[in-house]
């Protein structure tokens, strides 16, 4: 679809100043929200929401600002291809704060994704499809379509195309400079910029340098797969990807299923590909050689919770009542006797009975009064002894420590894996040991979160236990992606398009291009034209060249999160920020109370600030968030014009 933009939310500069009086009497007290996607409409919907209760004398006008498209943003626009997938069954989706009532969708109460779906298409998969992010996006729209319908006479929402580039206090708000030349001032701004795209670095700044010193070469940088510019990218030739996550399996559909072939049921369980004969060759490999493992046919309801039974707060803390806490000592153990716990007892249950499972959950549980119990030995005790060791390493590096004489010999096992997977992830999430135990590394991210965050880790056990250690394998074993898609990748292996390199891939370059090989697998050797580095850069407020970015760190009003002092410092790259509702703290450690930081710029002062959306039904820490700055942010007008109605 075009992206429309309405002329009269352009912004020339007219603007009263805030807490002047305006043409209409008072002037409306300003809010803006800088980025419309989830995070924004988050904060945007529980603006309305609370708006909606309030009738204050001064008018309120809440300027919305993205500058790919306002609704949706850059990553879930609505006009990418249909082949981009969602990760997350769609039930499990809601950009409301509320589920629906007898009344219409407004803020506060409205479908999920995929309540909505169903009625926009008649084949709708239900709430275990997982959507196009581009239909995503579409709600979205819908969402921001309700809001508006919604919004008291005494609320103006102006929608602004734009990109901004600078936020610099001024007569007691912010004055906000767009790229255009224009400006516009708010009393409150609200940062939830996204996804950014760091200065290259390290090996990806080499093979880009080299890629552009040789004609017919070509190295594209980690963006959203719809962002890159692989139509450029000739039929026939060879292209390395480096990485094998959830953007590994965007650039393969687009260089597959974008380019005109198709998939089909081959009768046996399995699938085959047609080519187009438009497609590139692929040479794919990451660290692990292993696809990202896909997730569980989801047999959970939409507003299903895990409570946990072994790891809790008094639990991990029971050494350590005080201070900042070490990882793999202190909290890895704990979490991974839940995982066990739920692994043996799904194996009881399944293998004999209901009471079987109970027995055992309550004899961990007991144990755990006193001490770490002791999982495995316990379900030993209850029939469950013949399972495979739950080892989050062998999961995540399936390869690891073996040899290959020839490539077949890699791909025959790697298929074979493929194919393992697939059976756990077939038997669901609530009925495979393996799926349903990896679950609860979904389950307990919030958990996590009350340890980890505001360097509540040690700053070396931050940086290198749980960012460069755990982080890596929870996002592997825990974020997968539609079964579907590692049908595609065997398909493509089997048709001849695609091709693992094997465990540690190397990405190098000779003299005439690069050269894709895994030192574990002789003879992997394959030379390609481009390289596509297929990973979501990791947020790193240093290498941010974004100007908005540039002038708020020149400003003094982000800096960058520090974890310790000293040599042992751990400099995180995340925006350093308060606790709720997270405004951003400058370098004489004073917070802006008028400013707020959400999601991906404050990633590693928080964790998993990537997700994407809430759950209907209840209230996730994603809505939580939004709305701590939707009231914080209220509570400028009382102070700015105390009479309220």
């Amino acid at each position: 679809m075009a992206l429309t933009h309405p002329a009269d939310d352009r912004f020339t500069g007219d603007f009263s100043v805030p807490g002047d009086p305006g043409r209409s009497g008072a002037a409306p007290y300003r809010i803006a929200v800088v980025g419309s996607g989830p995070r924004g409409l988050s904060v945007l919907e529980r603006l309305a929401a609370r708006l909606s209760g309030e009738h204050p004398e001064r008018p309120v006008d809440i300027h919305l600002i993205d500058d790919v498209q306002v609704g949706c943003g850059r990553v879930w626009r609505s006009d990418q291809p249909a082949h981009f997938l969602m990760n997350t069954v769609a039930g499990e989706v809601s950009s409301f704060s509320g589920p629906p009532d007898e009344g219409p969708a407004r803020p506060g109460a409205g479908p999920s994704l995929a309540q909505w779906w169903s009625t926009v298409d008649p084949d709708c998969p239900g709430d275990n499809g997982y959507a196009p992010r581009a239909l995503h996006g579409r709600y979205m729209l819908f969402v921001l379509d309700a809001v508006k319908a919604a919004l008291p006479a005494h609320v103006r929402l102006h929608e602004v195309h734009g990109t901004v580039e600078d936020v610099e206090p001024a007569d007691g708000g912010y004055r906000l400079a767009l790229a255009d030349g224009s400006s516009l001032l708010a009393d409150r701004v609200v940062l939830v910029t996204g996804h950014a795209r760091p200065e290259l670095s390290g090996r990806q700044k080499e093979l880009a340098d080299f890629a552009a010193t040789r004609p017919g070469l070509r190295y594209i940088r980690g963006d959203s797969a719809a962002d890159m510019a692989l139509e450029q990218i000739p039929a026939g030739s060879s292209v390395g990807v480096l990485g094998l996550g959830l953007s590994f399996y965007d650039v393969m559909a687009a260089l597959t299923v974008g380019r005109g072939g198709t998939f089909a049921e081959d009768g046996a369980g399995g699938l085959v590909y047609t080519p187009s004969g438009r497609e590139p060759f692929l040479v794919a490999g990451s660290r692990s050689g292993m696809p990202l493992p896909a997730r569980g046919r989801n047999q959970k309801h939409a507003n299903f919770t895990y409570t946990t039974q072994l790891i809790t707060a008094e639990r991990v803390r029971r050494e350590r009542p005080h201070g900042t806490l070490d990882f793999k000592a202190d909290i890895l153990p704990w979490l991974l006797a839940e995982a066990r716990l739920v692994y043996y007892a799904t194996a009881l249950r399944r293998q004999h009975g209901a009471a079987a499972a109970r027995a055992f959950t309550a004899e961990t549980v007991r144990a755990a009064e006193s001490a770490l119990p002791p999982v495995a030995e316990i379900a030993a005790r209850h029939g469950a002894g013949d399972l495979p060791p739950l080892d989050l390493d062998a999961l995540a590096r399936p390869f690891e420590g073996r040899s290959y004489a020839h490539p077949q010999a890699f791909e025959k096992e790697l298929l074979q894996a493929i194919d393992e997977d697939l059976a756990h992830a077939e038997q669901g999430n609530s009925d495979s040991p393996l799926k349903a135990a990896l679950d609860v590394l979904r389950d307990t991210r919030a958990l996590l979160r009350s340890f980890v965050d505001f360097a509540g880790l040690h700053p070396a056990s931050h940086r290198d236990d749980f960012i460069g250690w755990y982080a890596a394998r929870s996002s592997f074993l825990a974020a997968g992606p539609p079964r579907v898609r590692l049908r595609q990748v065997a398909a493509l292996i089997e048709c001849g398009l695609l091709r693992i390199a094997g465990p540690h891939t190397q990405f190098t370059h000779d003299g005439d291009g690069f050269v894709v090989s895994s030192p574990y697998v002789a003879g992997s050797e394959v030379g390609v034209s481009t390289v596509i580095d297929a990973r979501i850069p990791s947020p790193d407020l240093r290498r941010d060249p974004a100007p908005l970015t540039r002038r708020l760190v020149e400003r003094g009003l982000w800096t960058d999160y520090v974890n310790g002092e000293g040599p042992g410092a751990f400099r995180t790259g995340g925006v350093a920020v308060t606790g709720t509702p997270y405004h951003p703290v400058g370098p004489d450690g004073q917070p802006d109370t008028g400013l707020y930081v959400l999601g991906i710029p404050t990633e590693h002062t928080r964790w998993f600030m990537q997700g994407g959306s809430s759950r209907p039904g209840f209230w996730t820490d994603f809505v939580r968030d939004a709305d701590a700055i939707a009231g914080h942010a209220l509570t400028g007008i009382a102070a700015l014009q105390p009479s309220l109605g």
